[in-house]
């Protein structure tokens, strides 16, 4: 009569053993990254942080050297006061000062004319008689009508001194002024690049460059860690897909804690891929999993990356 009960103990103890656990995902503990980049090829003069403070938004993370950028700095202001100068003249008019002195340069201009006319009219006379050559009678000409041409010349500045600027002179300056000051802008906006920022609220997590090195325009000067808290990174089996979008509410089991955290999800992928070597289990190592991100919540200290998480599903 013992029999059958001798028989029902290894029943019991093989459909126990049969009794699959209930399927995870497994992953880790991530961060969201940002890369601040140097967007200038000048050396780092100071580095502000060190590895592991945390930091607000604007906070200043490392300055490089703006002594070049000064000096074409200085060059533009002292363009943009040049022209400003020009267009100022244009529209107030020319000082009386200016006109009197272009009136007494068309006087002297006139005097050397008739100079020059009288001078050639002696030459000619010689010449008549043979007594100077026809080269020296030739050049008193060409002076008599290079004194003719100054006055022209300097009587049609007088004139437009009197007139006042065109309007078509005034609009060309100011378009000039306008791109002086442009250039001189876009200069002072590329110094404020040199003072490089945080974006974003962050914790700086590596500095890869040291006082005195010059990185390149485009290399990273500095890795951020943003968010209050990382997130976790797992990977959803197929079989719980179906059931899992974005919002759903899950529990967390965080290695060291004794207590699972009530996680959202903020991303699944859509398709699936093997499951991660790191994030393995013995029947897990040909099953297809999907990636997900898990908002965690906020706590007073925050959590270290790359600890282990799982989540259970029944």
């Amino acid at each position: 009569m013992k029999l059958p009960t001798l028989l029902a103990l290894p029943i019991t103890f093989t459909l126990s053993a049969c009794e699959e656990a209930p399927l995870q995902a497994v992953g880790q503990l991530e961060s969201d990254r940002v890369e601040v980049i140097a967007e200038s090829a000048e050396p780092i003069i100071s580095i502000s942080v060190l590895e592991g403070d945390e930091l607000n938004q604007g906070a200043v993370i490392l300055r490089q050297d703006t002594t070049r950028l000064d000096i074409r700095i200085n060059e533009a202001q002292a363009n943009v006061d040049r022209i400003q100068a020009v267009l100022d003249e244009q529209i107030n008019g020319p000082r009386p000062e200016t006109i009197d002195a272009t009136r007494a340069s068309l006087d002297e201009a006139i005097i050397e004319r008739d100079f020059r006319g009288r001078e050639l009219a002696r030459l000619s006379g010689l010449r008549e008689r043979n007594l100077t050559s026809i080269e020296s009678v030739d050049n008193a000409e060409k002076l008599v009508l290079l004194a003719g041409a100054r006055i022209e010349f300097v009587a049609a500045q007088l004139a437009e001194l009197e007139a006042g600027t065109r309007v078509e002179q005034i609009d060309q300056t100011r378009a000039l002024l306008a791109q002086a000051s442009a250039q001189f802008n876009s200069l002072n906006f590329d110094r404020q690049r040199l003072f490089v920022v945080a974006p974003v609220d962050a914790i700086v997590d590596s500095l890869p460059f040291e006082v005195g090195e010059r990185p390149r325009s485009g290399d990273i000067v500095a890795l951020l860690l943003t968010g209050s808290q990382p997130y976790a990174r797992v990977y959803v089996p197929e079989p719980v897909r179906v059931g899992i979008s974005i919002g759903t509410q899950l529990k967390v089991h965080v290695d060291g804690l004794e207590q699972p955290l009530n996680g959202i999800v903020r991303r699944i992928a859509s398709e699936p891929n093997f499951t991660p070597y790191f994030a393995l289990t013995e029947r897990d190592r040909s099953r297809l999993s999907y990636m997900a991100e898990i908002t965690l919540p906020d706590r007073r200290s925050r959590l270290p990356e790359g600890i282990p998480v799982q989540v259970y599903f029944e």
